[in-house]
């Protein structure tokens, strides 16, 4: 057998391995809900709202913006989550968009959050965010702090309860895989100040929380962390999955 056959099969059995251990590895970071009805958060005719940067994002188009349309969801874990609440809760006629945006820190969240947020009349909103406020400042196109990060998160969350009293949100974490392309052991110390942050916001407003950073820890027991994300921020196809699957237990 030539080499390279052995290292298509043994990245073959990898892959394989991998994506049969998702539904564990997240049973692993994310404890179980109290028991209730599947995915209750949701009532008839929500309108469910994901936001973010790039990961959420994830390519989709810009013009038209439709919920419930692959084209405006893009190949992110925010379309497979989306399709698998579809699914999921066809009686409810659920109204979901996706309006991650690539490159996004929370300041621009904030200039676009009237039209990608408060004139949908969410019921629902999920938001990640937090890595491009760390990856913009680390290579000099943002003088951010992680106070600046704070304080912007946090005047983004008190609007967006101000103007919609009765919105539920899902708080994810910004995360990071070390040993990939983009991502070193430098980003260890400043990442886990977002991530902290970001966690202390889920606690003071009571909101959902996705404990990403968790979760691909988890993951990389199982499998190298570049088979998760190339440059260690952007989920490759088992990070999306994995992902959406993470987002679909927290908000059980």
């Amino acid at each position: 057998m030539n080499q390279s056959r052995r290292n298509f099969l043994k990245k073959s059995a990898i892959s394989a391995a991998a994506l049969a251990s998702i539904p564990t590895i997240v049973s692993a970071s994310i404890s179980p809900s109290a028991k209730k009805p599947k995915y209750s958060l949701f009532e008839n005719g929500n309108t469910v709202l994901f936001q973010g940067d790039s990961i959420t994002d994830a390519g989709r188009e810009k013009k038209k913006e439709l919920p419930n349309n692959p084209k405006s969801f893009g190949y992110g874990y925010a379309f497979l989550a989306a399709s698998a609440l579809l699914n999921a809760l066809p009686e409810k006629d659920l109204t979901i968009y996706n309006r991650g945006i690539s490159g996004n820190k929370v300041y621009q969240l904030a200039d676009r959050w009237q039209k990608d947020c408060i004139d949908l009349k969410p019921d629902v909103v999920s938001i990640l965010i937090g890595v491009n406020d760390y990856w913009h400042f680390r290579n000099g196109k943002y003088d951010g702090t992680i106070e600046v990060y704070e304080n912007d998160f946090r005047k983004l969350i008190n609007r967006t309860k101000k103007e919609l009293p009765n919105v539920k949100l899902v708080i994810c974490e910004p995360y990071y895989l070390l040993k990939t392309r983009a991502v070193d052991e430098t980003w260890v110390r400043p990442m886990k100040e977002f991530q902290a942050v970001a966690k202390k916001l889920a606690g003071e407003f009571n909101t959902l929380w996705v404990p990403f950073q968790k979760v691909f820890d988890e993951a990389i027991k199982h499998a190298p962390a570049t088979y998760w994300s190339a440059d260690g921020v952007h989920p490759a196809m088992p990070g999306a999955q994995l992902m959406a699957e993470a987002w679909l237990k927290a908000v059980e």
